[in-house]
């Protein structure tokens, strides 16, 4: 038993570190598509369609759930991407990851940098899931800051919860959690959410 024991120990060895829990996680891929046109550098960002059951009408990048067992981050971005532009592989040319995010919902969203090469106008996307694409120069939101907003989290412990398992009981002191949220606004459109921090973090890259 206590070999048995050593070696199981062992394989710490060749772990891996990931985030704490990731297998309970539901795991996303996106691309952020980057597109020259006139010249300038512009981001493709996408409308979800208004019959779409999670988050309608709001804009994202293309992504979507990664089919575990069955293929990794890269590729599920890729294949999200020309699902939802109705494109090919052969029309992006992946530039390379940016940091995964971690949201409160336990989900782990892949996100890549890739060029589509492609011209704006022959871009199609699926109605099934776009109501409509657009682009933004990456000019315009190197020089724009985004407005940021705090979203506060309030720590309710279930009713059963075993306050006399922890010091000073229902009198615990919990540490309050922050989440900044970013807005950018360009025209009439507003991206926010995910994706803002997305494209913020793409942008600090690349400023």
């Amino acid at each position: 038993m206590k070999d048995d024991l050593m070696a199981r120990i062992q394989k710490v060895t060749n772990n891996r570190p990931h985030v704490l829990g990731h297998k309970h996680f539901q795991s996303y891929s996106v691309l952020l598509p980057l597109i020259k046109i006139n010249d300038d550098i512009h981001i493709i960002f996408e409308k979800r369609a208004e019959h779409l059951r999670r988050q309608p009408g709001e804009i994202c990048f293309p992504g979507g759930r990664i089919e575990k067992g069955q293929e990794d981050s890269q590729t599920a971005a890729l294949r999200e991407a020309t699902e939802e532009l109705r494109i090919t592989e052969e029309d992006i040319n992946l530039v390379g990851p940016l940091d995964f995010f971690v949201s409160s919902s336990d989900s782990i969203i892949y996100p890549f940098v890739g060029w589509i090469e492609k011209e704006f106008a022959e871009i199609s996307p699926n109605p099934d899931e776009v109501s409509e694409i657009f682009t933004v120069p990456v000019s315009f939101l190197l020089n724009t800051e985004p407005k940021i907003y705090q979203i506060h989290y309030k720590i309710e412990p279930e009713d059963n919860f075993p306050y006399h398992l922890i010091p000073d009981g229902k009198d615990y002191n919990w540490r309050p959690r922050n989440m900044k949220e970013y807005f950018y606004c360009y025209e009439d459109k507003v991206i926010w959410g995910m994706t803002a921090r997305m494209l913020n973090e793409f942008l600090e890259n690349i400023n």
